[in-house]
């Protein structure tokens, strides 16, 4: 008996992580459905990636933003992958979650901004969120079967394009420099916050709401090959990893197959790649950012919020050579500290988080 196929929806499907999930569709033994597919605003892109015949192609004007919710929250496909970039891919997570569908979550300000809100929709409604991350894909890995306390989580980190450069000369990087990612080709706003580590304080946050562990059990490493995802250390002192080639396209196939293991055409153990592997306590100088995290873990409410849109709006300040590399971490640093006030219960009082933070922060740069 031939199994029916598998139903899904792409969301931001011309960026990265969305070619790279429609390379492993068509290679995948599994049967699949593509129900939609979005991008941001590259129609014609769009329609170069996909089969003529999927039945929705949307793009970000208001009229297929709110047709893509409709689908969204009509439950009509098995999983989605939410790989749209920034605040904007909230709503979607929302929209998912609340239908009582799977979530293969990339769009990591999701959990950022919203993370108690969207864990506690997918608990309702008997949806599973899982992680593309590679660090989060590795611990969720690792989890699976598991039943003991988790004493630590240790999140590897590679260290940005600018690990290796002298202190002094860091607050002046320049954007090309930033850009040069020594081992994942990936978007420009989390490579440049990769450089700033930003990315591993959202990281920290998420693994917070993911698996329900205090930001004292969360270890940041940097481990410059990118080989151990992350690890899980036990209440017993036994520590558990995921180990694979730096290439997004393992996270993703998990995430999408989830929760089978199926053939895929990656090469996973390559004895050059594995033969040293090092780990390193991240310098607080160098990276700033990663305090950031446990501040807005002990402010709670709408920090998280706060903190994401203040990035958003210092990365973009920074690749338009509006601020300094330094510039980045300190205009986060003021949102976080001016911008929290309320609590919020819902995704309107977290998108309201959102817009004060931009506003506060466009504000400080004019």
């Amino acid at each position: 008996m031939t199994s029916s196929p598998r139903r899904i929806i792409i969301l931001g499907a011309t960026g990265t992580v969305g070619v790279r999930a429609l390379e492993i569709i068509k290679e995948s033994p599994v049967q699949w459905q593509i129900c939609a597919v979005s991008a941001h605003s590259q129609q014609q892109q769009l329609s170069d990636l996909v089969d003529a015949s999927i039945p929705q192609y949307l793009t970000s004007d208001a009229d297929d933003h709110q047709r893509l919710l409709d689908i969204l929250q009509s439950g009509h496909y098995d999983i989605c992958l939410n790989a749209v970039v920034g605040a904007a891919g909230l709503p979607f997570s929302e929209a998912v979650l609340s239908a009582g569908c799977d979530l293969a979550l990339a769009n990591k300000e999701s959990l950022v901004m919203a993370g108690s809100i969207l864990m506690s929709l997918a608990a309702s409604n008997s949806a599973t969120i899982v992680p593309v991350d590679s660090e989060h894909s590795a611990i969720f890995q690792c989890l699976v079967g598991e039943t003991a306390p988790i004493k630590q989580l240790l999140l590897t980190a590679s260290g940005g394009a600018l690990r290796d450069m002298p202190l002094a000369d860091l607050a002046t990087a320049t954007t090309a420099q930033a850009l040069a990612h020594p081992n994942w080709d990936m978007g420009p706003r989390i490579t440049i916050d990769s450089a700033t580590m930003m990315n591993k304080a959202f990281e920290i946050i998420e693994a917070h709401c993911l698996f329900g562990v205090s930001a004292e059990q969360i270890k940041v490493l940097i481990h410059r090959q990118s080989v151990i995802h992350s690890m899980v250390e036990f209440l017993d002192g036994s520590i558990i990893a995921q180990l694979g080639p730096p290439d997004m396209g393992f996270p993703l196939h998990y995430a999408l197959h989830y929760p089978t293991r199926t053939q895929s055409e990656l090469n996973g153990f390559d004895i050059e790649l594995f033969s040293e592997l090092s780990l390193d306590l991240p310098d607080s100088e160098r990276y700033p950012a990663l305090a950031l995290a446990q501040q807005a873990i002990s402010v709670g409410n709408d920090a998280g919020a706060v903190l994401n849109a203040a990035d958003e709006i210092a990365v973009a300040s920074f690749m338009a050579g509006d601020i300094s590399f330094g510039d980045i971490t300190k205009l986060c640093a003021d949102a976080l500290t001016n911008c929290c006030e309320t609590k919020c219960d819902t995704i309107n009082d977290i998108l309201a988080a959102d817009l004060r933070s931009r506003e506060y922060c466009q504000l400080q740069l004019s």
